[in-house]
């Protein structure tokens, strides 16, 4: 069995309200949480509208397929989250 925890911060330009993050960063939980092998929380800057950070824990059994997964889950955030990925964090346990 591989774990992976996979953490992504978030800027979020322009960002008002803690109303409008969660309309832009919406989605998050249900998009990738639905997956049985994938676990994900907001799990910093849950106060600030400008900012945000994501959690998700990948298991698997092969390295490459948490690895796989990890890159799919940042591409698919790329293309449909409206904010700016600051940094991203894997640590392989």
């Amino acid at each position: 069995m591989h774990i992976a925890i996979l953490t992504l911060t978030f800027a979020l330009p322009g960002c008002s309200s803690l109303k409008e993050k969660r309309q832009r960063m919406g989605g998050l939980h249900a998009r990738f949480g639905n997956t049985p092998s994938v676990a994900v929380c907001e799990s910093g800057a849950r106060d600030r509208h400008d900012a945000s950070e994501w959690t998700f824990v990948i298991v698997g059994l092969s390295k490459r397929e948490v690895e796989s997964q990890c890159s799919q889950i940042e591409e698919k955030i790329e293309r449909t989250v409206d904010a700016r990925v600051m940094n991203v964090e894997r640590e392989f346990i």
